[in-house]
């Protein structure tokens, strides 16, 4: 055969193969879209399943099926290899998600259901699969009861590998994902304020918390500042201590002090100094006590949980008063079952976690919550102090010093007023001589009116006694007047008796 004739047959040879590559192309392409378009979720992940559970029996691959959730909690080595195989995406990867939270600036890029991604780990190929089963919903969804909300769909990690590697997967493999994702998280995390959301399948919605407060801005004392600074690294950095002793990895801290004293920019500066996020718990939220042990496994490690205003938030009965609460079909929430909530076993099920309490007034709230072990560290958020207020001018004004820092050290320690109070002044004008000249006047103010008040005050406790005391004069005039009365008619009554005596 001549060469002409050679190079013809083969070219149309080659026609000929790829005329039947794009046929099986566009016929596989053509059946994925009809079985995508057409056949239901529950019928093609059957087929799906089958086929990799026929493949599997005649191979010498072992598969580790990592769910998503066990049991109510969610599973930490699946959501640690979901952060993991994100950064393991190659071109070869055809379908990826994207997500990007708000205010945050870096894309989070995970790999899409039935995506296979193979990672080498000396040496060995490990192949992974995202496998996503989609369940019908329930029909009518009630958002105050956790079990009625159920999950759309079910997710797992499928690992497979040669048999033989099995202890290797186990020992080494999945532990060196788990610390890589830890260190993935940590250099890409944003500390989040969560929220209470029932539609959240563990029942925290959650925000970027943009909050600026550090330590360095706080309007406190040094010293108090130092001592939660070291109380909270002591606590981060005593992870073997609590289970030597036997104790759940937590600590708990009350602020209580008037309002506007600091108390939420002390929560955002330990927040930011230790990076966790912060979960905001409105008890009012909660309609019953099993709620808060919905609630508590829903919380990540290495975070911070806050109660605000625990004496206004709902009616906690003083457990040793004698008068009983009164039932109600709108709150549930019992002292026992919040106590429970934070010192019980289920206070035990995470590590690293810090329990703030807020309050306006301490003396209100049950000692049984204030115990150690609970509140362990009682910090009293006060009014403002000189000491407060020149950190507060270098931020607000940017001086450290100047003339009338004198008198506003005086006025502040004769008048109570608060960091947030002072605040507002400074903020009035970007001129220091200005905004110094207007703190002043009103602290001046601050201080008339306190001087005022207490002289009302002294005033009505003055009148009261005097009304009291000459209540008593008046009674004590009337019994004089009556037993006066008593006398002088015995006096005329003996006087009668003796003259009829006489004419007698």
């Amino acid at each position: 055969m001549s060469l002409p004739n050679m190079l013809s047959s083969r070219s149309r040879s080659l026609k000929t193969v790829l005329s039947a590559a794009t046929s099986v192309a566009a016929t596989a392409l053509l059946i994925r879209t009809i079985s995508n378009d057409f056949i239901p979720d529950e019928i093609r992940d059957y087929f799906s399943s089958r086929l990799r559970s026929l493949s599997n029996h005649f191979s010498s691959q072992l598969t580790i099926v990592v769910e998503e959730f066990d049991g109510l909690t969610l599973n930490q080595l699946f959501e640690a290899t979901d952060t993991y195989l994100g950064t393991k995406i190659t071109p070869s990867t055809r379908r990826i998600k994207v997500t990007k939270p708000e205010k945050e600036k870096q894309l989070l890029v995970t790999m899409d259901r039935d995506e296979v991604i193979v990672d080498f780990f000396q040496d060995v190929q490990f192949k992974w699969v995202l496998v996503s089963t989609k369940i019908e919903p329930p029909a009518s969804r009630n958002h105050r009861d956790f079990n009625s909300i159920l999950r759309s769909e079910i997710r797992s990690f499928e690992l497979s590998f040669h048999y033989k590697h099995k202890d290797m997967a186990l020992d080494s493999y999945l532990p060196y994902i788990l610390q890589k994702s830890e260190a993935i998280k940590e250099e890409r995390k944003a500390v989040k304020l969560h929220t209470i959301d029932y539609c959240k399948t563990d029942y925290w919605g959650s925000i970027k918390l943009d909050h600026p407060a550090t330590f360095e801005t706080l309007a406190m004392e040094s010293e108090l500042k130092n001592m939660v600074m070291d109380d909270l690294e002591r606590f981060v950095k005593r992870k073997e201590f609590y289970r030597r002793v036997g104790k759940a990895w937590k600590r708990g801290y009350l602020l209580y002090g008037p309002p506007g004293t600091g108390k939420s920019s002390l929560i955002a500066a330990m927040a930011n100094y230790l990076n966790f996020d912060i979960y905001d718990l409105d008890l009012t939220e909660v309609h019953r006590n099993s709620d808060l042990k919905g609630l508590l496994i829903g919380i990540a490690n290495r975070s911070i949980l806050v109660i605000e205003d625990i004496d206004c938030t709902i009616e906690l009965q003083d457990r040793s008063s004698e008068v009983k609460p009164r039932a109600s079909s709108e709150n549930k929430v019992t002292l026992s079952g919040l106590l429970n909530f934070i010192d019980g076993l289920w206070s035990s099920c995470g590590d690293e976690r810090i329990i703030i309490f807020t309050t306006n007034n301490k003396e209100r709230l049950d000692p049984a919550l204030l115990r150690p072990g609970r509140m362990d560290m009682h910090i009293h958020m006060s009014y403002c102090t000189p000491c407060g207020f020149k950190l507060l001018a270098s931020n607000y004004l940017g001086i450290s010093d100047h003339g009338l820092f004198g008198e506003i050290d005086r006025l502040i320690e004769e008048a109570e007023v608060t960091a947030a109070e002072v605040a507002g002044e400074l903020m009035k004008s970007d001129k220091p001589e200005i905004a110094l000249q207007g703190l002043i006047k009103f602290l001046q103010n601050k201080k008339i009116e306190a001087e005022e008040s207490k002289a009302c005050k002294e005033e009505r406790i003055t009148d009261g006694g005097e009304r009291h005391n000459g209540k008593e004069t008046a009674q004590d005039g009337q019994k004089r007047d009556e037993q006066d009365g008593e006398g002088q008619q015995g006096h005329e009554n003996e006087k009668v008796s003796e003259e009829q005596e006489t004419k007698e």
